[in-house]
């Protein structure tokens, strides 16, 4: 269950980045950060119901 915890951090983190980027003007990393946040935000996710804790 940790690396559910890991890969959520991580994507919050991306997130945050990609926030930032964004204010800063600069859009295509800003863009990239996101993709990368929610490719890390959605593993974190599949992980986490894979192991019957969300929900069900």
């Amino acid at each position: 269950m940790r690396h559910v915890y890991i890969r959520g951090i991580l994507a919050v983190i991306w997130l945050i980045t990609a926030i930032v980027s964004g204010v800063s003007g600069n859009l295509e990393m800003a863009a990239f950060y996101s993709i990368v946040g929610v490719v890390l935000l959605y593993s974190a996710y599949a992980a986490w119901k894979q192991n019957g804790k969300g929900g069900r």
